[in-house]
């Protein structure tokens, strides 16, 4: 249905005669209740839940690389396994732990945040969970391979070919197994997922804010929600483009990246960074935006300097495209290419610094709450500021040179993806928890959380500097007691280990007071953005009446003039009313049917491509099957069109039970 349509209606809009009441449909309880629905918030939390088994999955590969490289010479894994690791530990964090978990916040908070009732298209929403969901299943089918080789024969095992993919160890030369046709396909769906909600996010941002809420006044939070998609839809074609020639290379005989016919490896970092450097920001520009929430709300004043942060952003995106070849400045691009992008790399630290003062200005000669989300944001400007430095060092080509694949490569961008993404992101979870479910973490718990991570965190890769330049390179899965790493690798171990304790507690923490915690009742924090004026955890329909926006800090100008608003809402509900009360859209499980075909066929062609003798007759059946699952699905959900309900509410904002029948708008 045309949710930005219908989202509101002016009084002085001719109001046709009221309708018969109409109710809420029988709403799909458990299991199946998840598997349809369209709602944006279960949708957010579906993403947080697998957002958060990826997170501890990926987190339990990284102790075990760390284990390994406990002590000179260790045994715990083979050089085999340790690929794997390594290769599944940046893939699992980056694609299906923060990107997702990110995704958890667009789809929750987004929307209440400019006043929606949902998103633009609530079962494009739908299929791009499912999607990514298959995606994942896909990536990590491999550590089933025993079960694999039986049922569908072949050689199976989890990706082990590098988290960069890069040619030539994704031909089937090194690679012969099945495992890079996983790791191809798994990406390949998730793409897909990324795209359909980022352009879902697109359009909910530009169409469906609520009335006097003009793209400057969004929050924060939602500006780096729209950049981050459009980064998204602009750079995931490449990487797109880069694995279909990978499976073509593989399964039909190309040579876009085998030196044996005249093609050319480099291609593959070419295509790989200028998707793979934008995905830097797509993990830190969502990490911003939550600072950006927190930090005023806990210094008791407004952002300081709005505008330019709002810029800075838009900045840091355009110039996210352009500096992908510092990656490569060890592949002899010849000293005109490599100046331009040492140039572009220094230019585009200057939108992060002047963010970083703008939120300095935030906190200066404000009234600071040392609240668990605060720790966790000002944990974040420090670690981050820290690998920005390391950062731009990586600038000037000549460090670069020395430093390129060794450890402190390691330290710089885990300074940057978890001092920065994740400790932003463990902030916002807790910031937005009660909004979430009514109930306030521990302070206390919290912060002893804040301060076990904080310390395991910095004790495990600020040593990795020092073995960086002490010359210990990357993936490498063991090393001779005498080449000095021993006492750093051994001191980062212990960290790795402390820091998974401090993770533990944060998650169990949660856990506990998702069934236990204080509640507490809605603008627990004194809010200052839309999300904050709902009850919560927010109703199905997030807002009684659309609101009417006349500030930046919408909700805070709302309590700072409640008879003027109340006056507002008073009317404009009357008017909403006289146009049919509440449209909301239906359930629908022909989103996850879709996915759910798109899953067998992915499985199928990954089982065919490397070896499609064994078991040929069941893989084809198998893609068959799947293409006509995927098919049906798209079919009707199609044929759904845009059918909803609608709902009437009480005095109490609770759905009037009665006459129901469907809507279309």
């Amino acid at each position: 249905m045309d949710l930005a349509k219908s989202a509101y209606l002016t009084k002085e809009e001719h109001a046709p005669a009221k309708p018969k009441l109409l109710s809420h449909p029988t709403a799909k309880t458990g299991l199946m209740g998840w598997l349809t629905t369209v709602d944006h918030k279960k949708i957010g939390f579906l993403y947080g839940f697998f957002a958060l088994i990826f997170f501890l999955v990926g987190g339990f590969e990284a102790l075990l690389i760390r284990t390994q490289l406990m002590v000179p010479n260790n045994d715990v894994l083979t050089a085999q396994q340790y690929n794997t690791m390594f290769t599944m530990h940046g893939t699992t964090m980056i694609f299906l732990a923060v990107m997702p978990l990110s995704a958890a916040f667009f789809n929750f908070i987004m929307p209440l945040q400019i006043g929606a009732r949902d998103v633009a298209f609530p079962r494009l929403n739908a299929f791009s969970i499912w999607t990514f969901v298959a995606g994942a299943i896909i990536l990590n089918i491999g550590w089933f391979a025993p079960i694999l080789e039986k049922i569908l024969g072949g050689v199976h095992n989890a990706p082990d070919a590098g988290w960069y993919g890069y040619s030539p160890l994704t031909s089937k030369t090194f690679s012969p197994s099945h495992s890079v046709d996983y790791w191809v396909m798994g990406l390949q769906l998730l793409g897909v997922a990324s795209i359909a909600a980022s352009l879902n996010f697109i359009v909910t941002i530009i169409n469906m804010r609520a009335p006097g809420m003009t793209m400057m006044r969004l929050p924060v939070f939602t500006w780096m929600t729209l950049i981050t998609s459009f980064l998204i839809v602009l750079s995931f074609p490449f990487i797109t483009i880069a694995l279909v020639e990978v499976m073509m290379d593989r399964n039909f005989g190309t040579f876009f990246f085998e030196i044996s016919g005249g093609g050319m490896p480099i291609l593959w970092q070419h295509l790989f960074w200028v998707f793979g450097h934008p995905e830097v920001y797509i993990l830190i520009l969502p990490a911003m935006g939550i600072i950006s929430e927190i930090l005023p709300t806990f210094s008791r004043k407004p952002l300081f300097g709005y505008p330019i942060v709002v810029f800075s952003g838009a900045c840091i995106g355009f110039l996210g495209f352009a500096v992908w070849s510092h990656h490569m400045f060890t592949t002899g691009m010849g000293t005109v290419a490599t100046a331009a992008f040492a140039l572009a790399t220094m230019a585009i630290a200057v939108p992060t610094g002047v963010k970083i003062f703008n939120w300095i200005g935030t906190l200066w000669g404000g009234h600071l709450m040392m609240r668990t989300p605060m720790m966790f944001a000002l944990g974040f400007v420090w670690m981050f500021m820290i690998g920005g430095f390391s950062g731009v060092m990586h600038s000037a080509a000549p460090a670069d040179s020395q430093q390129n694949d060794s450890y402190f490569v390691i330290a710089h961008f885990h300074y940057v993806l978890i001092g920065g993404s994740i400790f932003a992101l463990l902030a916002g979870l807790h910031y937005w928890f009660p909004l979430m479910f009514g109930r306030k973490v521990s302070e206390f718990w919290g912060k002893l959380s804040f301060w076990v991570i904080f310390i395991g965190f910095n004790v495990t890769f600020f040593p990795m500097h020092f073995l960086g330049l002490n010359g210990m390179p990357r993936r490498t899965f063991t090393y001779d007691p005498n080449l000095g790493w021993n006492t750093a690798n051994f001191i980062a171990t212990i960290g790795s280990f402390v820091l998974g304790i401090g993770m533990f507690i944060y998650f169990t923490v949660l856990a506990y007071t998702y069934f236990k915690g204080e509640k507490v009742k809605k603008d627990c924090w004194d809010g200052r953005t839309l999300e904050w004026s709902l009850d919560n955890p927010p109703p199905e329909y997030n807002f009684r009446v659309i609101p009417t926006v006349h500030a930046r800090d919408a909700w805070w100008y709302e309590k700072h003039h409640k008879e003027e608003i109340e006056k507002e809402k008073a009317e404009h509900a009357k008017a909403e009313e006289a146009h049919g009360g509440i449209h909301m859209p239906f359930g629908s499980i022909w989103p996850f049917v879709a996915s759910l075909g798109l899953l067998i066929g992915a499985i199928a062609i990954s089982a065919v491509s490397a070896n499609p003798a064994p078991g040929i007759h069941l893989k084809l059946g198998m893609s068959i099957v799947g293409g006509i699952v995927m098919f049906v699905g798209i079919y009707f959900w199609s044929l759904e069109g845009n059918e909803g309900y609608h709902l009437h509410l009480d005095k109490d904002g609770n759905p009037i039970e009665g006459e129901h029948h469907d809507a279309k708008h």
